[in-house]
C-alpha cells in the first residue's frame, strides 16, 4: 500500500508539474500577447496623434493663409483709400501734402504685395527673427494687440447686451407729455 501511495503521490506530482509547466507557458504566451497588444496600441495611438497634429498644422496653415489673403486685401483697400484721399489733400492743402499721402499709399501697397508674395513659413520665420532681435518691442506689440482685441470684444459684448435689453423692453414705450 505504501508503494501505491508513493506511486499516486508521484503521479499527482507529475500531473501538478505538467499543469504548472502548461500554466507557465500559457502565462508567458498571454504576457507576450499583452505586450504585443500594448505595443500595437501604443503605435496606433502614436500614429493617431501624429495624424491629428498634421491635420491641426494643415488647418492652422489654411487659416493663416486665409488671414494673409484678407490682410493683403485690406491693405490694398487702405492704400486705395489713401490714394483717393491724396487727391482731396492736393485740392485742400496743396500738392506737397498730397504727395505725402501718395507716398504712404505706395508704401502700404508695396507692403501688401510683399505680404501676398511670401509663404506662411517665410512670414513665421520673419516674425521669429523679429522677436529674437527685439523681444521688448514684440512684447509691447503683443500687449497693444491684446488691449485692442479686449476692447473690441468688450465693445461687441456691450453692444449685444444693449440689444438684448432693448429686445426685452420692446420698442420705446415711454409716453411724452
Amino acid at each position: 500500500m505504501t508503494d501505491e501511495i508513493n506511486k499516486a503521490a508521484d503521479d499527482t506530482a507529475a500531473v501538478v508539474h505538467d499543469a504548472a509547466v502548461e500554466t507557465g507557458a500559457l502565462v508567458t504566451t498571454a504576457a507576450e500577447e499583452t505586450t504585443d497588444s500594448a505595443q500595437e496600441a501604443g503605435t496606433s495611438f502614436k500614429d493617431g496623434a501624429t495624424n491629428f497634429a498634421k491635420q491641426a498644422a494643415d488647418k492652422a496653415r489654411d487659416l493663416a493663409s486665409d488671414g494673409k489673403a484678407r490682410a493683403g486685401d485690406a491693405l490694398d483697400e487702405v492704400s486705395r483709400l489713401m490714394g483717393t484721399a491724396a487727391d482731396t489733400v492736393d485740392q485742400k492743402l496743396g500738392e506737397n501734402y498730397g504727395q505725402y499721402a501718395r507716398s504712404a499709399a505706395d508704401g502700404i501697397a508695396s507692403f501688401s504685395e510683399s505680404l501676398k508674395a511670401k509663404e506662411i513659413d517665410d512670414l513665421v520665420a520673419d516674425v521669429q527673427g523679429f522677436v529674437r532681435k527685439s523681444p521688448a518691442v514684440a512684447i509691447g506689440i503683443a500687449a497693444a494687440l491684446g488691449f485692442v482685441v479686449a476692447r473690441l470684444v468688450k465693445a461687441g459684448m456691450d453692444g449685444g447686451e444693449a440689444k438684448a435689453d432693448e429686445a426685452k423692453s420692446g420698442p420705446d414705450d415711454s409716453v411724452d407729455a
